[in-house]
């Protein structure tokens, strides 16, 4: 956004709180497809040159600092690229929430800032003080 008005941050910030409740499944990671030799000397896949076996898919990501791959089965494919995209809309909408949102914050500090200061141009930050009346003893 070009301009940082509250309106429109306060807009874009609705906004995007809606996209986020639209989310549909997720899962991070990147899907890997995979063509591996088995081993076998008399197999095609130990031809120089061959694919190997496959495709085998996998999906890995990683959880506390170590890589987790866990197998994909083939008619789940396509069903795990989109979970993958949703996971990454959703990073997305949640980035550019937490950017909106600080913006907003900022705006709304300038504009306290801007009130204070006309506030004390017209003398409305300064503490009157009152006059006090004289105690009077309640002796009886």
């Amino acid at each position: 956004m070009a301009t940082d008005s509250i309106p429109e941050l306060s807009r874009r910030l609705a906004e995007l709180h809606a996209a986020l409740s639209q989310t549909a499944d997720m899962r991070p990671g990147s899907l890997v497809q995979r063509y591996r030799a088995c081993g076998k000397p008399g197999c095609h896949c130990a031809q120089e040159g061959a694919r190997g076996h496959g495709p085998s898919w996998s999906l890995t990501r990683e959880v506390a600092g170590k890589t987790v791959t866990k197998v994909i089965p083939a008619q789940a494919v396509e069903t795990t690229r989109v979970q993958i995209a949703e996971y990454k809309r959703f990073r997305a909408i949640t980035r550019e929430l937490v950017e909106t949102s600080e913006r907003l914050c900022e705006a709304r500090l300038r504009q306290g800032d801007v009130a204070s200061q006309e506030a004390a141009k017209k003398g409305a930050s300064k503490r009157r003080s009152r006059s006090r009346s004289s105690r009077k003893s309640t002796s009886s």
